[in-house]
């Protein structure tokens, strides 16, 4: 075989080492019959954070849709929570991507972040079309690639404008880039191996129906933490109507979901890597969370969801019609904000009949 034998523009072409078609089957470019060659090369720009990267992933499927001979790039800082199957080539974010990225040609480019490193590495990048955010080099600050992008920017910048804006992010980040938003799904790396593991949860439930209450709400929105004597509260009537709540969390929620374990005796698993949080999430069959991330697990997952929201806009949640949003009755006075300004907390005014009809509703 001669160099002009060889296939760059094919799909499975991966540059300095063998092809999967190679090392699976032996098979070589002048006589392959699994040649399929690349007709659209699209880079996605989505480094974090990871709550944000998971609910990006449906623009994949749409562009699979769109353009079937698709060659997709992602880079991001958060690589291991895309699924390797359904992206091409996956980069975190660093020199080893920025570089090799920049040499490249795509007809399609975007970056949906607003952070300069991302807005001008989408500056920086060969393609045809761009969509997004850029760095505008001439004025020094952010720009946006197209018209499209400006009533996302605009909103970021200004909560007022921010509040009434009534489009989910998923709809918002479509019509940046062109495109329709029809309820295309989440994609989620998930170890099918250590879900089976953790079907001992259905084991331990006897056939009750598993509620997993993710109980923090992350350090950066302390605002979102619904109250301790809630929490227990709500353990003790879903025991009581037959239900099997699993209290779920990181290392910051570990001290506290101890807590709710020897109040209440609700299993407590512990800590564990993200992939195998994955795992458990998708042993419940009903999630309860304050935080985002876990909303976009529990959404990729296709899993019922009660949300917890004070600080945030509803609108730019989608929940696929598999969820309710619950609200403190009185609303709340800071957008946004890390602190509360009120004397009495709206997280208080979340009842726990509220958040435990909500359950039996998606039970």
């Amino acid at each position: 075989m001669e160099l002009k034998d060889i296939k760059f523009d094919c799909k499975y072409f991966r540059g300095e080492i063998p092809c999967i078609p190679n090392k699976l089957r032996d098979k070589i470019c002048d006589t392959c019959d699994e040649y399929i060659p690349i007709k659209t090369k699209i880079l996605i720009i989505k480094l974090g954070a990871l709550g944000d990267v998971i609910r990006t992933t449906p623009l994949v499927n749409k562009y699979r849709e769109l353009y079937p001979n698709s060659h997709i790039t992602w880079v991001t800082l958060s690589p291991d929570i895309l699924p390797k199957d359904a992206i091409d080539k996956i980069y975190k974010y660093g020199f080893d991507a920025v570089y090799p990225i920049t040499h490249q040609k795509y007809d399609i480019a975007i970056n949906l972040d607003k952070e300069p490193e991302a807005c001008a590495l989408l500056t920086d990048v060969n393609a045809k079309e761009k969509y997004g955010f850029i760095w505008n080099r001439t004025e020094n600050h952010i720009d946006v690639a197209t018209p499209a992008a400006t009533h996302k920017l605009i909103t970021g910048l200004f909560d007022n404008i921010s509040k009434q804006n009534t489009k989910s992010y998923l709809e918002e980040i479509f019509e940046i880039c062109g495109l329709k938003f029809n309820h295309e799904s989440y994609l989620l790396n998930v170890n099918k191996e250590l879900v089976s593991k953790w079907t001992l949860l259905k084991e331990k439930s006897q056939g009750k129906k598993i509620i997993g209450l993710n109980t923090g709400c992350g350090k950066r929105w302390s605002t979102r933490l619904w109250a301790t004597d809630n929490w227990i509260e709500l353990v003790r009537q879903l025991q009581h109507n037959n239900y099997f709540p699993v209290l779920l969390g990181g290392v910051d929620e570990d001290a506290q979901n101890k807590i709710y374990n020897h109040e209440t005796g609700a299993y407590y698993p512990g800590t564990y890597s993200l992939e195998e949080f994955i795992a458990i999430t998708a042993n419940c069959d009903t999630i309860v969370t304050a935080v985002s991330m876990m909303m976009h697990i529990a959404t990729g997952l296709q899993k019922p969801l009660i949300l917890f929201n004070n600080i945030f806009n509803k609108h730019e949640f989608e929940l696929y019609g598999r969820g309710t949003i619950v609200e403190p009755t009185t609303g709340c006075d800071d957008y946004y904000g890390n602190t509360c300004t009120r004397q009495h907390h709206c997280m208080h005014d979340i009842s726990v009949a509220a958040v435990y009809d909500a359950i039996v509703k998606h039970s």
